[in-house]
């Protein structure tokens, strides 16, 4: 019988050679580290980031030790570009390419390639080997790995012209992935701080304006400006695929065939993470009974109001709860809610302005699940 090609389905043009099996540690060299001697001052604070397991893709530490701490006790150092490897606790099996020169723990095997391999193609070849790696041997995904597991891997590789191609190819990938992380945190930032800014205190003047605004804002009870009640429904009332949302005790929207509402509302969890999930939604819908509906706004802009949801009624609830959390919402903590309040010209420039940021921060999201989907495809298709 005829062998079977050891290729993959994706290749660059130009290549049909067989790939070749081997082992990790026939093709590299590798170290771990270890930790200086902790409670001794003069081995710690320095100038060398000290990466922990958790950190291998990280552009800095929590950590850093001194000249004399790496003399003096078993850790290694490693550079910008050396696969790290992650071998103890909870992030056992992860493996990144360092993003600093500093020194490593013995949790943690760097590797190095031997001439004639390319660094991001291996250590995308291992990214691929994790499930199997952690299911093999790590129970429940807790334990140990060993640097003699690691340089057991074997792993189908091709020619270093194939790997290059391969290689920069994924790490182009991956550095607009990384970009589009930074950009949508970088806009989290940004929302959270003017959250921060743009709503008024008791002093009922924002630091934070639009120009040609400068009235000192009004205060109100939230029952003064809109209706507040809940649904009737019960989880379990929810089908798959059905025609309208179903607004239930959490971030996630299940489907109903039945609507009970059809409007413009704020829709906020009564129980779970309190204060921390908000929907705004326009049109049919079902409510679950513990989710609390504010609609029928009077004199106050919905898209406002749901900012300053966001940036202060979990505050709000806090303070009414002397142990420092609430368990759940009651009406009275919705209808007694103080708020500051401006003219209604300048909440339309706010609520809009927030609606386009987190219209931004959700098209960053969309792009980075569709690049996450054509990277993981292409690893199905250009490895073995």
């Amino acid at each position: 019988m005829k062998d079977e090609k050891k290729a993959p389905k994706l290749r660059f043009k130009g290549f049909t050679d067989d790939w070749e099996q081997c082992k990790l540690g026939d093709v590299t060299s590798s170290y771990s580290g270890g930790t200086p001697t902790a409670g001794t001052s003069n081995y710690y604070g320095g100038a060398i980031p000290f990466i922990r397991s958790g950190e291998i893709s990280k552009d800095s530490t929590e950590l850093t030790i001194t000249e004399e701490g790496l003399n003096n006790s078993a850790a290694k150092l490693v550079k910008r570009g050396d696969i790290l490897y992650a071998l103890y606790g909870a992030t056992s099996g992860e493996v990144s390419i360092s993003r600093l020169d500093g020194a490593i723990n013995q949790a943690i095997l760097a590797i190095k390639p031997c001439i004639g391999y390319d660094s991001y193609l291996l250590m995308s070849l291992l990214k691929n080997e994790k499930k199997k790696i952690r299911k093999k041997f790590l129970q429940g995904g807790q334990g140990n790995l060993s640097a003699r597991i690691v340089k057991n891997i074997k792993l189908d590789i091709p020619s270093i012209n194939e790997q290059t191609k391969i290689g920069c190819l994924l790490l182009q990938l991956d550095r607009t992935i990384t970009l589009h992380e930074e950009k949508k945190h970088q806009l989290e930032r940004l929302k959270s701080a003017l959250l921060q800014k743009m709503f008024a205190d008791k002093s009922g003047y924002p630091p934070v304006r639009f120009e040609g605004f400068s009235n000192e804002w009004g205060h109100c009870k939230l029952r003064d400006v809109a209706d507040i009640t809940t649904g009737s429904r019960n989880h379990q009332d929810s089908v798959t695929d059905g025609k309208y949302p179903f607004f239930v005790r959490s971030d996630k929207v299940e489907r109903l065939n039945e609507y009970d509402f059809d409007t413009k509302a704020i829709l906020v969890p009564g129980d779970g993470r309190i204060g921390e999930i908000f929907h705004y939604y326009n049109g049919k819908f079902a409510l679950h009974q513990r989710v609390y509906k504010v609609d029928n706004f009077n004199g106050i802009n919905e898209l406002f109001l749901l900012g300053l949801f966001k940036y202060s009624f979990k505050e709000h609830a806090l303070r009414l709860n002397a142990q420092g959390t609430v368990p759940s919402l009651r009406l009275p903590m919705f209808t007694n809610w103080s708020i500051s309040v401006p003219m209604i010209t300048e909440q339309e420039r706010i609520g809009v302005f927030f609606q386009k940021l987190e219209r931004t921060i959700s098209l960053y999201d969309h792009k980075l699940e569709l690049l996450k989907k054509v990277k993981r495809s292409m690893l199905q298709a250009m490895f073995i």
